[in-house]
């Protein structure tokens, strides 16, 4: 019997680069994943992550069925009964404690994938709790809130216009390694070259030589937490040398006096120390920018997950717009994707501070509240205390602020489920997992990172593999949940039965279908879902081009550069500054930054071998100045401590660090017994958000400050009766006790 072999061009989904993929599947086997040439955005350009989609696929421990917690240990129970004792625990919390006792954490994938976007949202509004969480709040929460001030909107993102630019400056961001992070831009060494060949200039700002300042023609060291006061500095130059034009954006920019008097003070000569940045090199990065009309300034998320966060993301979009290089070519510029998600908001709603935690009093944004309050929201007793918490696809105990305190919250719960195909360090603690799909075996189309993209390009993906008999799809979950929780009566049961069996008939296609139709390309170039399959690579829609004030969301068609809640900040900062030279001799006199490897995005991809295998990742980078002072050599344990954890870990001496700062990657410590995740058991590292501090947070938004962290740098000093501990300390285990 011949063999049978189809070639799949399918956008790989696993981060936010979209990049375009040919699969080549032969006997239902995959024998090859490549770049798709023929794909409008990434033209061919792979990472070593997509090749890591097959072994999800592949995986054994990846869950298909829907699993019960019990005392003998995970039991497989039928879709039926799982869905019937999950609503049950639903509205038995509700009934016995109110609506916001159910609680909603949804993880980073939530966002990669469309049929959670397109009928998650449904489920979790029937619910009608205030307890909604999600990586939002451990991530861009800051560049979100700062768009929704300045331009009306959280996802009126001004993108770097990479392919077009002749002078960028990368703020806190890699992406070398991430491809573009709220810019998406597969391929990114390769556009930053380009900028190098055609005469320009690349020009990294970090406390680690990252992977993009290695190949960058400028890398300036800059101290965790006090980027706001560089970027203060640079507009006291642009204004003090009068360097500034608003440009094409003159016309609709206001409060622009404003900025002028916030910034008179902090000149390049009172910022070089506490930033580490000497003034001269101040002075000449802004002209050198302002001569060049076609630059731009970029920030990610080194910058947007400190205390000064928002602060930060403000300035940035600030210096942009105030040296002209708002809404041009080569300069920061917004999308115009076949599928436009941005919705004017209800004259009812805020977007920002709606709502409070109870505890804390932190401010909601979009409907959800920073993931930093979900431990203290559970563990804290009164009206309105989390009782029930449904994860979708997240592990937050590996990646929100202090894992310890989180996990003991999650043991304290009545009830938990989670919508995952694996069991790990969150998932392990809940009652019921209810399994989706695996990225393969559904189809996709990227309704966020389409709006992200540095090229206006659209594309649809058909599933890879047909789905096994008695599996269900993430589309299938949401809509039976919907169904059984909605149901109060047998007149209820019915309606509600019919219509979730009109709209899984329907499809996710057929939504698809309509959103192209209406979009900004429904007409002139004839979008359809079938004009997407028969062009499986994807359609190339043109490059960014101007678009304002038109595209503005403030009611008065304004871009407002002093929004007066970034102003009040400012007396935040000014008292970091009296409060960074009092602290000067603390006990935690090291500053903690998190790092991103090529290999890795998320904890699911520690269970592939090929993304972990090698040497040893998960390592503490320290300055060659710092080993000496703490008397330490290369391959040495030390132990690390903060105000809430302490973990030891193998040191890495390296001069790419800034003296002062040292950088562990997320996402790993995988020692705990009750996980199952064969290959991640065996590659364990360990939880860097055991020493991050859920009261460190940036007081603004509310997101958590995960860059910065004051903490203490120890040798290990190996107790002659015990034995040598690479991994975890007695701390550590006393999470699994």
């Amino acid at each position: 019997m011949g063999s049978s072999i189809k070639i799949h061009h399918r956008a790989c989904n696993l981060c936010e680069a979209i990049c375009g993929l040919e699969i080549t599947v032969e006997n239902e086997r995959i024998t090859s994943i490549k770049g798709d040439k023929n794909d409008p955005l990434s033209k061919g350009h792979i990472c070593p992550k997509a090749v890591a989609l097959q072994d999800i696929y592949n995986d054994p421990d990846r869950l298909k069925q829907p699993v019960k917690k019990t005392k003998d240990g995970w039991q497989q129970i039928s879709w039926e009964q799982a869905f019937d004792e999950v609503i049950s625990a639903i509205k038995s919390t509700q009934k016995n404690y109110g609506n916001d006792a159910v609680a909603i954490y949804q993880g980073n994938p939530t966002v990669h994938n469309m049929e959670a976007m397109l009928y998650g949202p449904s489920f979790y509004r029937s619910l009608r709790t205030s307890n909604h969480y999600s990586a939002t709040s451990v991530d861009q929460l800051p560049e979100q809130l700062v768009s929704l001030k300045m331009f009306g909107h959280s996802l009126m993102i001004p993108l770097a216009d990479l392919d077009r630019t002749d002078f960028i400056i990368i703020i806190g961001a890699n992406p070398v390694v991430s491809n573009g992070s709220m810019m998406t831009a597969p391929g990114v060494k390769k556009r930053l070259k380009s900028i190098q060949q055609r005469g320009g200039k690349v020009v990294v700002i970090d406390p680690r030589k990252t992977e993009t300042a290695k190949m960058a023609d400028q890398h300036l060291f800059i101290t965790p937490g006090t980027d706001a006061l560089l970027l203060l500095a640079m507009l006291q130059v642009v204004y003090d040398e009068k360097l500034g034009t608003l440009g094409s954006v003159a016309d609709f920019v206001k409060n622009f006096e404003d900025i002028e008097s916030l910034v008179k003070q902090y000149t390049p000569e009172s910022v070089e120390k506490i930033t580490g940045i000497e003034a001269s090199h101040i002075r000449q990065l802004v002209r050198d920018f302002c001569g060049t009309p076609k630059a731009t300034c970029y920030g990610r998320i080194g910058v947007s997950t400190h205390e000064f966060g928002t602060l930060t993301q403000w300035l940035i979009v600030v210096f942009n717009i105030i040296t002209g290089k708002l809404d041009i070519e080569g300069g920061m510029m917004f999308s115009k994707p076949a599928i436009d998600v941005m919705k004017k908001r209800s004259a009812k709603s805020k977007g920002f501070a709606d709502k409070h935690t109870r505890v804390s009093g932190l401010p909601n944004f979009s409907g959800e509240f920073p993931v930093a309050a979900l431990a203290e929201e559970i563990m804290t007793e009164g009206s309105g205390q989390i009782k029930t918490l449904i994860t979708h696809a997240g592990n937050p105990i590996l990646s929100t602020p202090n894992g310890r305190q989180l996990e003991s919250a999650f043991k304290s719960l009545d009830f938990m489920a989670s919508i995952d195909f694996y069991i790990n360090e969150t998932t392990h603690l809940a009652n019921i997992i209810l399994p989706p799909l695996s990225i393969l075996e559904r189809p996709h189309y990227d309704l966020v990172f389409h709006s992200l993209a540095i090229q206006n390009t659209t594309t649809f993906s058909e599933p890879v593999f047909k789905a096994p008999k008695n599996t269900r799809s993430t589309a299938d979950i949401y809509l039976e949940l919907i169904w059984r929780f909605n149901t109060k009566d047998s007149y209820s049961k019915l309606m509600g039965w019919i219509k979730k069996i009109v709209v899984q008939k329907l499809g996710s296609e057929w939504i698809i279908n309509r959103m192209l139709k209406r979009g900004f390309y429904g007409k002139s170039h004839g979008l359809t879902i079938n004009k997407l399959k028969n062009n499986p690579s994807g359609i190339d829609l043109g490059a960014l081009k101007p678009s304002l004030p038109k595209r503005l969301f403030t009611e008065d068609k304004k871009i407002d550069l002093a929004p007066e809640i970034f102003i009040e900040d400012m007396k935040r900062l000014e008292n970091f500054i009296s409060r960074t030279e009092s602290q000067k001799n603390s006990a935690f006199d090291f500053l903690l930054i998190g790092r991103r490897d090529p290999r890795t995005n998320n904890s699911w991809l520690h269970n592939s071998h090929r993304m972990v295998k090698g040497k040893n990742r998960c390592t503490v980078l320290i300055h060659p100045e710092d080993a000496e002072k703490i008397s330490i050599t290369d391959g040495d344990e030390v132990v690390v401590q903060s105000r809430v954890g302490k973990l030891n870990i193998i040191a890495s001496i390296t001069d790419e660090m800034m003296p002062g700062v040292i950088s562990i990657p997320h996402g790993w410590g995988h020692e705990n017994p009750n996980i199952e995740l064969s290959i991640a058991k065996d590659h364990v590292g360990v939880n860097v958000n055991l020493l991050t501090d859920e009261k460190f947070i940036d007081q603004c938004s509310g997101n958590a400050a995960l860059n910065g962290v004051p903490v203490a740098v120890t040798a290990f000093k190996k107790s002659p009766n015990k034995k040598k501990n690479k991994t975890i300390d007695t701390m550590q285990k006393d999470l699994f006790e």
